[in-house]
């Protein structure tokens, strides 16, 4: 591997501020499409139900639910709309509240994660530590999940750990959410809600935390090329599993505060001035992240320095 560029010999002080430039339009964009996906995915099973269309719903809303989920990332780091009072009101009751995330306890959780990354002392490190993983290994992680067993106890433990003075919001998310589909008709629809985050949405989180760290080169680096990864998915990857330009986490620990709809631009960038080159730190799609998860021989997995 050849030496390693620091990222100020590719990127002049000029393009990172205008990388960091926020976009209210485009804040909002991003917003409307995947509210608009979400509200896509019950009218197509609503207007014509049949087991495709309930099922295409279903595996969109299970993509939306990690889209709102991103979004309320963005927010957390304030890297979404110019204003932060807007990112705190749109992350906790316009995204957050679906998915039952509160904006502070989620920023001082992943804030965590930006400062200690590939350390024992990072609060994710659990979820990718193994990785690469035996291929059955992967086969049965991903049975769980695609059966519901993952998303079961999930879910049971979110109700467990209900209390109404705390999680009103992401019950009154449900009430309207059953009380709409109903007016619209079809009170059914409302199990596809649950149905995606049971049997898809878990699928889709694991797939994403691999593609983020689980194929890093060396997770103990403080290099992001090393500890974290980037995935060139194509668009209908990233409508289904890799939504809000989740796909390139490697830009966003090089500079967490650059809005998720400049990180393509600025992956381009970097990839046109070599700082990639001679580190294996791209992924092509989610089928080459699945590639990179499965351990080729024997060797012990990699893990976090202690």
């Amino acid at each position: 591997m050849q030496s390693l560029a620091k990222i100020s010999d590719v990127l002049s002080k000029d393009e990172l501020n205008m990388l960091r430039q926020k976009s209210d339009l485009k804040a909002l964009a991003t917003l409307v499409w995947n509210w608009g996906l979400i509200v896509a995915a019950f009218a197509i099973a609503v207007v014509w139900p049949n087991p495709l269309t309930i099922l295409l719903g279903i595996l969109i809303l299970g993509g939306r639910q990690l889209g709102l989920g991103i979004i309320n990332h963005d927010c957390a780091h304030h890297a979404f709309f110019k204003n932060k009072a807007v990112d705190e009101f749109v992350g906790h009751w316009i995204v957050g509240a679906p998915m039952n995330i509160s904006l502070a306890a989620y920023r001082a959780y992943h804030l965590k994660h930006h400062q200690h990354a590939g350390t024992p002392d990072d609060p994710d490190i659990g979820f990718v530590k193994n990785y690469p993983v035996p291929a059955e290994s992967l086969r049965r992680k991903f049975v769980r999940d695609l059966t519901g067993q993952t998303g079961y106890r999930d879910t049971l433990r979110k109700l467990r750990s209900f209390k109404l003075s705390r999680h009103w919001p992401w019950l009154t998310f449900h009430i309207l959410l059953l009380g709409t589909l109903t007016l619209a008709g079809a009170p059914w629809a409302y199990l596809m809600w649950w149905a995606a985050e049971i049997f898809v949405y878990p699928a889709i989180v694991r797939l994403r935390q691999i593609g983020e760290h689980g194929t890093a080169l060396d997770r103990t680096s403080r290099d992001a090329r090393l500890n974290t990864g980037t995935t060139t998915a194509p668009f209908w990857q990233r409508v289904l599993v890799a939504p809000n330009n989740v796909n390139f986490h490697l830009e966003h620990h090089l500079f967490a505060h650059i809005p998720p709809y400049n990180l393509r631009k600025m992956h381009t960038l970097l990839a046109s001035r070599g700082y990639y080159d001679g580190v294996d730190c791209i992924s092509r799609d989610y089928f080459d992240v699945i590639r990179r998860a499965v351990r080729k021989d024997a060797a012990a997995p990699m893990v976090a320095a202690e």
